[in-house]
């Protein structure tokens, strides 16, 4: 006779152990999501600063300089602060084309010098009359991102010649000094006279300690300089040298809030569709969402940075 050998039921678990579990699992994703976004994002800000800044900058002033020539040939390029329907000049407008032999320096400037325009190339501080005309104008441009084209003017010494081309000519400037904090400012201009300041960044590349100013005295015949309708002392903190934007950034915290869902979504995939299904589908949408919150976090930094 065969005893019947009694089968044993495993325990029923608990609902409340299955919930905690599942709770567990969710702050385990929402924690994984989290570490993938800030690896995202901080690789993401080296490889922007580094790499693609200048390469940003590079494509930005290829179409500036196609816009400005075309301006140039038909007479139409900006004289003023305004346009030709009297509104002010748009940020980011080209202006002018600055080229220093001794530095292999050749820039189209741009209108404005906050730091959104400044990732694009030298700006002109809109409160100061354009190059070649009467008055103190100023450019100020980046010491190491986007191309650091301000980044050599250190290197200029007394007597060096350089021109500036805008809607009324060429004109032709001669370095007078290149100054520090603390150094004594140049004398007042003469009636008439001309002079261009360039101003950028100091210290260690990406660590800004101050500003550095070279002034050049204009050497040409001034141009014809319009009434200014931006007064000096009126434009926003944001376009102060080593100044930074005004108000919340908008498009970093939209792109902040994409990156961080489509590394939860990531870590998700992860654990149903498998390790490989995952990489070949949220790899390239990482990086991209990393890349652009790393241009908007960039452009938090100084404006001469």
């Amino acid at each position: 006779m065969t005893v019947a050998t009694p089968v044993r039921l495993a325990p029923a678990v608990p609902r409340t152990l299955v919930r905690g579990a599942r709770s567990v699992t969710a702050v385990r994703h929402l924690a994984r999501g989290g570490l993938l976004s800030l690896a995202a994002l901080l690789l993401g800000i080296t490889a922007q600063l580094l790499v693609f800044s200048g390469a940003q900058e590079h494509s930005a002033q290829h179409a500036s300089f196609d816009e400005l020539r075309g301006q140039l040939a038909l007479g139409t390029a900006p004289v003023s602060q305004t346009d030709q329907r009297g509104k002010l000049l748009a940020p980011g407008t080209p202006v002018a084309l600055i080229r220093v032999p001794s530095l292999g320096l050749s820039q189209v400037v741009l209108e404005g010098t906050d730091s959104t325009v400044l990732t694009d190339g030298p700006g002109h501080r809109r409160d100061t009359p354009l190059p070649g005309q009467s008055g103190t104008s100023v450019l100020m441009g980046r010491a190491a991102a986007y191309g650091g084209p301000f980044g050599r003017l250190a290197e200029l010494r007394a007597g060096v010649m350089f021109t500036v081309t805008t809607g009324q000519g060429t004109a032709r400037y001669q370095v007078a000094d290149v100054r520090r904090a603390g150094d004594p400012a140049p004398a007042a201009l003469a009636a008439g006279k001309g002079r261009l300041v360039l101003v950028t960044a100091t210290g260690p590349h990406f660590m800004p300690s101050g500003v550095l100013r070279v002034d050049a005295d204009l050497v040409s015949t001034a141009f014809q300089t319009p009434a200014a309708v931006i007064r000096s002392g009126t434009l926003p903190d944001s376009e102060e040298p080593l100044a930074r934007p005004d108000g919340v950034p908008w498009p970093l915290v939209m792109w902040l809030q994409a990156l961080l869902l489509a590394a939860v979504a990531a870590v998700w995939a992860w654990h149903r569709w498998g390790r490989h299904q995952t990489w070949i589908v949220f790899a390239p949408l990482v990086a991209v969402l990393g890349l652009q919150v790393a241009t908007r976090t960039t452009e938090l930094l100084p404006n001469l940075l």
